[in-house]
């Protein structure tokens, strides 16, 4: 019994021990590829869930994607123009930093610098951003309002 029982806890902590790691390159690897802008919305500072503003992308800026890779480097592809036929491209480059465990991600791109997001969702079809820097009021109550941006494959 006792060798069962020295073997049980010697198991919990070679498991226990490679639980980060795994997590970690477990939502890595959901992370990695393209992604496309499905939405931005500004919500409510006040209550956390009042939607002030939403904007879905259309034309060139629909074809706009963003790409994670496994060895942290961001690219940003940003389509612009008014007609969808005749997109002008914008290429941003960078690398970002994510913490499994707070949810923090931190972009660092050459043109803008560091931008910190909260990852709110994270699944092998969905992204969604909380912006964490930059936000301002939006609906004038003197509260800042939170930026969203919600990505699809």
């Amino acid at each position: 019994m006792k060798k069962h029982l020295l073997l049980f806890a010697f198991s919990a902590i070679a498991l226990t021990s490679c639980k980060d790691d795994d997590i970690y390159a477990y939502e890595l690897d959901l992370l990695k590829g393209d992604w496309k802008t499905e939405k931005t919305e500004i919500i409510s500072g006040a209550d956390g869930k009042t939607v002030l503003n939403t904007e879905v992308p259309t034309g060139c800026d629909a074809k706009s994607t963003i790409n994670f890779n496994t060895n942290n480097q961001i690219k940003i592809h940003t389509f612009t123009g008014s007609n969808v036929n005749t997109c002008s491209i914008l290429l941003t480059e960078g690398t970002f930093t994510y913490d499994e465990q707070t949810k923090e991600m931190v972009m660092d791109l050459k043109a803008n610098g560091k931008q910190p997001y909260e990852v709110v969702i994270l699944s092998s079809t969905e992204l969604r951003l909380k912006q964490k820097s930059g936000n301002f009021d939006y609906d004038g109550d003197t509260k800042a309002d939170f930026t969203y941006v919600s990505f699809k494959r």
